[in-house]
């Protein structure tokens, strides 16, 4: 929302008012409150008008501070509220009441005419709230509060949720409305109101509903964020590192859950138009199994219920007619099943008439129910305020699981009305955006419930803030295009910088159906993603249908991403643990490396593994490689860094560098990703420091590598069977017998010297 007309002016009417001074405050008990007059006070007279901005200052846990920015207090609280966790340590107030310290981050306001308020962390100011930032904004009769913090020179933005432009924010106009617009627009199914700098800082803005920003575009040295209403509520969460940031707002406002090792595996689709039945299911397994394809979970769509019937979660009988014969034959072959759902439930559907009479679903202020055509005719929507209907909607996804269905596509849940009643009174702008959370807390509490802590997981498309916390979500509607497959990343990158641990997307791309290289170079960036799935609109995705060395590229890719998953489930832990992504943009691995600010066609999946996806039939592609040497995870040759290659790599490769210094674990099973990954295991090594101490955790294993001088030992907490040891080139691997392994030579090189012979010593 832009509310200037240039630097100088206002638009037509809007109405202006900034805080000018802090006239008094209160200070005490870790918080600071702040009456600032918005007009100069000369004079006695000058009190008697108004209005004068409430600021209040404080901190749910160390370096997070909280500001809270309200003209009228006499509201009803609004409902609902993002659910945030406090840390009971209480930040500290200055003596002179003008500066308020949480760990490392501080809030210091500035004393005497004008007003300023700087968050320090470290001796520097992060940012500052300025002259005529903070204040509230009439437009038309409408009230916005809003304020706006400055850009250091240099200080790139991030994040905003699943966002498909440049994946550098500066310049954007973002409005955090969750929205059903597919990949090429600025409208996103993920709204998050968090924005990540390389400064140090973050901002999270605590409101469910509708918020505007302006990053670097209303004014260009600012990011500004207003919403409508009487009050704002933002914290700036200080790092100093990106990951340090991510970490603290996903201690705020919750950190993703681990989803089941088995959801990493290939995940088929039937795909959402096309004609299926268990034959056709069947020969898809039966063609998978044949071709050596190895496949974790499939997928039916919307078209396994009757048309018109969505949702009613009763299988087509026409098409079906013994779900439960066909679910324990596809079971058999060790298959995981998940059937599309969505929270809406359209005229036709027997669990309207059930909808009606149990007062589940939304209605209008008059008290009809509320309903339209688009999507599904005379669909309603599930109303999740109203705890008997969240039982209701549980109890149909219960009956699911009792015939073996494992997990849940949620799709949709972006088209909120805002003309609605909830059950509990919410605030229908307020729950557009968060509808989303309640719909997939439901249905992931139901498979927690069912399949145990662990075992959930759903496949999500719409999202807000804490929906990291139900895993995994995936990138919508995409065309099957170079330009889709590049934006459809750039997606995945701002959702991972936004908290989100999980990712996936369409391999080939959705709309559409994509010529062979496409779908082929789709495929390497669709396995080195968290989790990958082979799903389309109005074609099918199996690979023999677009040619043989499709067969071959998923093949070798599938089994890459099962050999890897040791190393995988590291990272997949190290997301549930401390809200870092498994996949992540160059600039949060690559901080302090200036080139890495704006790479949005290449990442990091999880520490060590750099990913170049090819977006080009002929396979040329051009990438950045950071400081040090990296190797070449396919070839073993070394890369020098930092430089740009540019390279033409076939079907069957794809730019896949390990950093110097890594103990790659790679498992001994190459058909599925859930098995013992400490048995056979092999650790490759690369470019070990002299002095270099490396932890690798494998399976229940754990292995201790360090370099000194020409020798590398490894020791390992309780010592698998035949775990190896490999180098880059590959020209040897060492089988140790034992909980300890000391090789000696030039190993892992840190020099040009050439490999001399080796000598092993192992023992128990």
């Amino acid at each position: 929302m832009k509310f200037s007309n240039g630097y100088w002016l206002l638009r037509d009417g809007v109405q202006a008012a900034h805080p000018v001074e802090v006239y008094d405050l209160t200070a005490g008990d870790g918080r600071i409150v702040v009456h600032a007059p918005t007009h100069p006070v000369r004079h006695r007279g000058d009190l008697l008008k108004g209005p004068v901005v409430t600021v209040g200052f404080s901190s749910p846990m160390p370096d997070v501070i909280g500001v809270s920015v309200t003209h009228f207090e006499g509201g009803l609280p609004r409902e609902p509220r993002f659910g945030l966790s406090t840390v009971d340590e209480e930040a500290k107030v200055s003596e002179d009441g003008h500066t308020l310290t949480a760990g490392a981050l501080s809030a210091r306001l500035h004393r005497g005419e004008g007003w300023k308020v700087d968050f320090v962390a470290d001796g520097k100011v992060l940012t500052t709230s300025g002259a005529k930032g903070m204040g509230f904004m009439s437009l038309d009769g409408e009230h916005h509060v809003r304020d706006q913090l400055d850009l250091s020179v240099g200080t790139q933005v991030y994040g905003l949720g699943e966002r498909f432009g440049p994946l550098v924010r500066n310049g954007q106009v973002v409005d955090i409305w969750n929205a059903d617009a597919g990949t090429s627009s600025e409208q996103a199914y993920k709204n998050v109101p968090f924005y990540l700098t390389n400064a140090g800082y973050g901002v999270f803005v605590d409101h469910p509903g509708h918020v505007s920003f302006e990053v670097a575009s209303e004014a260009v040295s600012r990011v500004q964020f207003s919403v409508v209403g009487q009050s704002l509520e933002y914290f700036v969460i200080y790092g100093p590192s990106p990951k340090e940031i991510l970490r603290k707002y996903t201690a705020l406002t919750g950190r993703p859950a681990l989803p089941p090792v088995w959801s990493f595996g290939l995940w088929l689709s039937t795909s959402f138009t096309t004609s299926y039945d268990e034959e056709t299911v069947s020969g898809f397994v039966d063609g998978m199994i044949e071709r050596d394809l190895p496949l974790s979970v499939f997928h039916f769509d919307c078209f396994w219920m009757r048309e018109f019937n969505w949702c009613d979660f009763e299988w087509d009988p026409r098409t079906f007619p013994d779900p439960v014969g066909m679910l324990e034959r596809l079971k058999a072959r060790d298959l995981r099943i998940s059937v599309w759902i969505n929270p809406y439930v359209a005229q036709r559907s027997p669990l309207f008439a059930e909808g009606v009479a149990g007062g589940y679903l939304l209605r209008k202020p008059n008290g009809d129910v509320w309903q339209w055509d688009l999507w599904q005719p005379g669909m309603a929507l599930v109303d999740f305020t109203n705890p008997a209907a969240r039982a209701w909607y549980a109890s149909k996804l219960d009956t699911l699981l009792e015939q073996g269905v494992d997990c849940f596509k949620t799709d949709f849940g972006e088209r909120v009305p805002t003309d609605v009643v909830y059950f509990d009174g919410s605030d229908p702008e307020r729950m557009h955006n968060y509808y989303t959370y309640l719909y997939n807390q439901t249905v992931f509490d139901v498979l927690r419930k069912r399949r145990g802590e662990g075992e959930a997981v759903v496949f999500a498309r719409s999202a807000t803030t804490g929906s990291q916390q139900f895993p995994v979500h995936w990138g919508g509607d995409c065309e099957s295009t170079y330009e889709s497959m590049a934006e459809s990343l750039r997606g995945g990158l701002s959702l991972g910088l936004s908290g989100f641990g999980y990712w996936s997307h369409d391999i080939g791309g959705f709309e559409g159906t994509p010529d062979p290289a496409l779908f082929k170079r789709w495929i390497a960036f669709g396995m080195l993603s968290s989790h990958s799935r082979l799903h389309g609109s109005s074609s099918y995705r199996v690979p023999w249908l677009f040619d043989e060395e499709a067969v071959d590229v998923l093949r070798v890719f599938s089994k890459l991403k099962a050999r890897l998953m040791p190393y995988l489930w590291h990272a997949a832990a190290q997301a549930a643990a401390e809200g870092i992504p498994m996949m992540r943009a160059m600039a949060l691995e690559f901080p302090a490396d200036p080139a890495c600010a704006h790479l949005e066609r290449q990442y990091m999946l999880g520490d060590s593994l750099l990913v170049a996806p090819v977006f080009s039939d002929e396979g040329e592609v051009t990438y950045y490689v950071p400081d040090g040497v990296w190797t070449d995870f396919f070839t073993g040759e070394e890369i020098q860094g930092p430089r740009w290659v540019t390279t033409v790599c076939d079907m069957l490769t794809v730019p896949l560098l390990v950093r110097p210094g890594t103990v790659l674990p790679l498992g001994a099973v190459d058909d599925r990703p859930d098995y013992d990954y400490a048995d056979g295991v092999t650790l490759r090594l690369y470019r070990l420091e002299d002095g270099a101490r490396i932890t690798t955790p494998v399976g229940g294993s754990t292995f201790h590598t360090r370099r000194d001088g020409d020798s590398v030992h490894i020791d390992v907490d309780s010592a698998p069977d035949g775990w190896q040891v490999a180098f880059p080139s590959g020209d040897e691997t060492i089988v140790a017998t034992g909980s300890a392994l000391t090789i000696r030579g030039a190993v892992s090189r840190t020099d040009d010297s050439p490999r001399t012979g080796r000598v092993r010593e192992s023992s128990v």
